[in-house]
């Protein structure tokens, strides 16, 4: 575990320490330790206010964009992948208190706790300033993402766009390959997508449905690179995985 004073460098706030530990614990750290609390609350508290503060930006930002459009960038800046992107970028896996089971199975580069902690630390800030102090975190994690338009407009289902990407290039049939892992309380899902029989995407999350989603997001990121004609399989290749876990779904 590195030194949490460094982790508040990165985010740029003060936290007191006991509810900095708070934002950090996962609930399969506190089910091995007797059950202590987790950083769920504060997840669901931090949750509405990256909602909010995005919405704020989104509406003030671009007074003739229409309703749709605005819940579709808004989608995009607060998913899974994108706050999992921006934990990756301050290191936030080597902070997290995880179980050893999530340990062993890489935890801390998982997108969907990641994103989750990401989450609990802006609920974390409004707890230990005010709303004013974690709107502005929430900015300067996310403003960055707001400037991605072509990303932005896809988010409001990834699932769909890539389908559509995929469909106006002849790319062939799409499949999803999805295996479930880790104990009950805990369970986490990794999917691959797969156009054509070629690995194009990956992604994690707590449920089927999200993996799935992240899988698409990844894919339709790489689809629309600049230089993605004809791309390699990149992460995504062998990371499909076997078991009787494992599951293929086409389509939507």
């Amino acid at each position: 575990m590195s030194s949490t004073e460094e982790l508040l460098k990165r985010l740029g706030v003060t936290i007191d320490a006991g509810t900095l530990r708070l934002a950090l614990t996962h609930r399969s750290y506190a089910y091995e330790n007797g059950g202590i609390p987790t950083n769920e609350r504060l997840e669901f508290l931090g949750d509405s206010i990256l909602g909010f503060s995005v919405t704020d930006a989104l509406y003030r930002d671009n007074p003739t964009l229409p309703e749709g459009d605005l819940a579709k960038r808004r989608s995009a800046v607060v998913s899974t992948r994108a706050l999992a992107g921006i934990g990756r970028s301050i290191g936030l896996g080597e902070y997290i208190y995880l179980g050893q089971g999530e340990k062993l199975t890489e935890g801390k580069n998982k997108a969907s706790i990641l994103a989750d902690t990401m989450e609990a630390l802006i609920g974390a800030t409004y707890v230990s300033n005010d709303i004013e102090t974690a709107r502005q975190l929430v900015m300067r994690l996310i403003g960055p993402l707001l400037k991605d338009a072509a990303a932005l407009g896809a988010g409001t289902d990834w699932k769909t766009s890539i389908q559509e990407l995929a469909a106006s290039r002849q790319l062939g049939t799409i499949n999803y390959a999805v295996e479930g892992s880790g104990p009950d309380h805990a369970r986490t899902f990794e999917a691959v997508l797969r156009i054509g029989g070629t690995d194009y995407g990956a992604g994690s999350g707590n449920s089927k449905k999200e993996a799935e989603q992240e899988a698409a997001a990844d894919a339709w990121r790489r689809l629309s690179a600049p230089s993605a004609a004809s791309p390699e399989a990149g992460p995504a290749a062998g990371s499909a995985a076997t078991g009787t876990q494992l599951q293929s779904q086409s389509g939507t």
